[in-house]
C-alpha cells in the first residue's frame, strides 16, 4: 500500500470536502429540507460545523503522531555523529517547512506533539476520537509540563475519564473554548500541586516588569507583568472609574475609557478625562474592588492550599494572608458544603437582589455563565431565570449573572437560560433548539491540616467546633506600583 494508499486516501478526503462544500452552497443532490428550505440549510450547515469540528481534532493527532514519528526515524537516520541539538534543529526546520510554521512555532508544536504522544494517552484518545481540540491539547500539555507522571495521570482523568472518582463537573472539556479549559485545569493543578506555588510565585514576582511593544497605525502596547491581586486590583479599579464616566453625553466605549484612564494615570496627576470631554475625573473617589475565597485552615498558616481570586483563579496562601493582614474593608464568612466545597443555597421572597445575594451569586458562578465568556463576575448583571412577573423567586437557583451582552442577548433574542441550582449556574438553549451547558466551578471538599483527623467527623476534628470556613472579602490596590499608576500624587 505505501504512498500510493496515502495518496489515495488524501484523495478521498478532497473529494469529501467537494461534497460538503457543495452542500453549504445548497448545490447538494438532496435539499435538507423541502419544506423549510432555508431553516433546513442553516441546521445543515450547523451539523457541518460540528463534523468538522471532529474531523479537524482528529488530523490534528494524525499530524502530532506523524510529527513525531518523523523525528524518532529522521534521528536515527542521521547516524550517532550528529550533535543531537542540531538534529533537534533540523527537524524542526523540516516540519516548520512542510507546514508553512515559523522556527519558534515548529519547536512548540513538536514538543506538544512528544507530550500528547508519548505522556498523555487519554488527550491523544480524546484527539483522535474529536472530543477535544489541538488547543485543548496544547493546554493538557502545557499545564502537566511540570507534573511528574502520576500527577499529569491524574489531571487527563480529572477532566477526561467519565469515571473518575471526582471529575469536572458542567460543560465537558470539549465543548469549552480551550482557554476557559486552560482556567480550569490551572485551577485544579494549583490545587493539587500546591507546593510549588509559592515558589514559583517569588520567582514570577522577582520577574515583574513593564514592557513597550510597537504596534500598526501609529499604536502601541504598554503592559505591565505583576502579581496577580495588584493587577486585578488596577483592572477592577479602571473598570469602576470607566463605569462612573458612561451617559447620554459620553461618546467614548468602555475600552476607550479605560484606555485614557490609564494614560491619564501615568502620563498626569490623574484629573484629566483625556480628550477634552470637559469635566475632570476625580481619581482618588474610586476604590477598586477585588473578591478573594481563601480556605480558613489555609489562612491560619496550617495548609498549604491555594485561595482563589476571583476574575483570575488560584494564588499562593501567603498573599492571601498578606492581603487580609494589609486590611480588608469589609469580608463574609461563608459556609461551604463538607462535603464537596459548594456554598451552601440561600434566598429571598422580594424582588430585591441583596448585596449578599450578589456576592453568593459571584461565588457559584466565577464570571458570566454564557459558554465560553470569561467576563470577570465585578461587571456582570443578576437576572431572574424566571421572570418575577411570571412568578420567579429571587433565590440563588432562580438567578444568574450575565456580563452586559449576554444580558442584552437574552432579553433581545430567542437565546434562553435553562435553570439552574445553588451550585450550579444556568445552562443555555440556543434558538435552534442545541443545549450548550455552562461551566461549572471545581468545588472541593476543603483540606484538613493533619492526617490524624481522616475518618473522622468535621464536628470532632475541627479546632473551630464546626466545618472550615471560606473568607469572603474586598480589598483595595496594595500601595506598590500600580498604587502609584492609579493613585498619582498631585501634580
Amino acid at each position: 500500500m505505501g504512498m500510493a494508499a496515502v495518496v489515495r486516501a488524501f484523495g478521498e478526503i478532497k473529494a469529501a470536502l467537494a461534497v460538503l462544500s457543495a452542500e453549504v452552497d445548497g448545490a447538494g443532490a438532496v435539499p435538507f429540507s423541502v419544506s423549510g428550505p432555508l431553516a433546513g440549510l442553516a441546521d445543515g450547515c450547523l451539523e457541518i460545523l460540528a463534523g468538522t469540528r471532529e474531523v479537524e481534532a482528529g488530523i490534528a493527532g494524525l499530524k502530532a503522531r506523524a510529527a513525531v514519528t518523523y523525528s524518532d526515524t529522521a534521528h536515527v537516520v542521521a547516524g550517532p555523529d550528529v550533535p543531537v541539538r542540531a538534529q533537534e534543529m533540523a527537524v524542526a526546520a523540516e516540519i516548520g517547512c512542510v507546514l508553512a510554521l515559523g522556527p519558534r512555532a515548529a519547536s512548540s508544536f513538536l514538543v506538544t506533539s512528544h507530550a500528547v504522544t508519548a505522556t498523555l494517552p487519554r488527550t491523544l484518545e480524546a484527539l483522535q476520537a474529536g472530543v477535544i481540540s489541538w488547543s485543548h491539547a496544547v493546554v493538557m500539555a502545557d499545564e502537566t509540563a511540570c507534573l511528574d507522571g502520576a500527577g499529569a495521570a491524574a489531571l487527563e482523568a480529572h477532566f477526561l475519564d467519565p469515571d473518575a472518582p471526582d471529575p469536572a463537573r458542567g460543560c465537558p472539556v470539549g465543548g469549552l473554548p480551550a482557554h476557559r479549559f486552560k482556567a480550569k485545569a490551572r485551577t485544579w493543578r494549583e490545587r493539587h500541586q500546591a507546593g510549588s506555588i509559592e515558589k514559583r510565585h517569588a520567582k514570577g514576582v522577582a520577574d515583574r516588569r513593564v514592557e513597550f511593544r510597537p504596534d500598526q497605525d501609529g499604536m502601541a502596547w504598554l503592559s505591565a507583568y505583576l502579581p496577580a491581586d495588584q493587577a486585578l486590583a488596577g483592572w477592577n479599579r479602571l473598570t469602576a472609574a470607566a463605569r462612573g464616566m458612561q451617559g447620554p453625553d459620553e461618546p467614548r466605549s468602555m475600552p476607550q475609557l479605560r484606555a485614557d484612564n490609564f494614560a491619564d494615570a501615568i502620563l498626569t496627576s490623574g484629573t484629566s478625562t483625556g480628550n477634552g470631554a470637559g469635566t475632570d475625573q476625580p481619581s482618588s473617589g474610586i476604590r477598586a474592588q477585588v473578591l478573594v475565597t481563601v480556605p480558613a485552615f489555609s489562612l491560619l498558616g496550617q495548609t498549604d492550599e491555594p485561595a482563589m481570586l476571583d476574575g483570575y483563579g488560584p494564588i499562593p496562601p501567603s498573599m492571601a494572608r498578606r492581603l487580609v493582614a494589609g486590611g480588608a474593608g469589609s469580608f463574609y464568612r461563608v459556609l461551604v458544603d463538607p462535603r464537596d466545597g459548594a456554598p451552601l443555597e440561600i434566598g429571598r421572597t422580594s424582588y430585591r437582589v441583596t448585596k449578599a445575594m450578589r456576592a453568593w451569586l459571584r461565588l457559584r458562578d466565577g464570571k458570566c455563565p454564557f459558554p465560553g465568556c470569561s467576563n470577570n463576575s465585578l461587571d456582570n448583571d443578576a437576572d431572574h431565570i424566571l421572570a418575577w412577573a411570571n412568578g420567579g423567586t429571587t433565590g440563588i437557583s432562580n438567578l444568574g449573572q450575565p456580563c452586559p451582552k449576554h444580558h442584552k442577548l437574552r432579553h433581545t433574542t430567542a437565546w434562553k437560560p435553562t435553570p439552574a441550582t445553588k451550585n450550579e449556574p444556568p445552562g443555555w438553549t440556543s434558538p435552534t433548539g442545541r443545549h450548550y451547558q455552562s461551566e461549572h466551578q471545581d468545588w472541593e471538599p476543603p483540606r484538613w491540616p493533619n492526617l490524624q483527623n481522616r475518618g473522622r467527623a468535621p464536628e470532632e476534628c475541627s479546632p473551630l467546633g464546626a466545618v472550615p470556613d471560606l473568607v469572603h472579602f474586598q480589598l483595595s490596590p496594595a500601595e506598590d506600583w500600580l498604587d502609584r499608576v492609579l493613585h498619582p500624587p498631585s501634580a
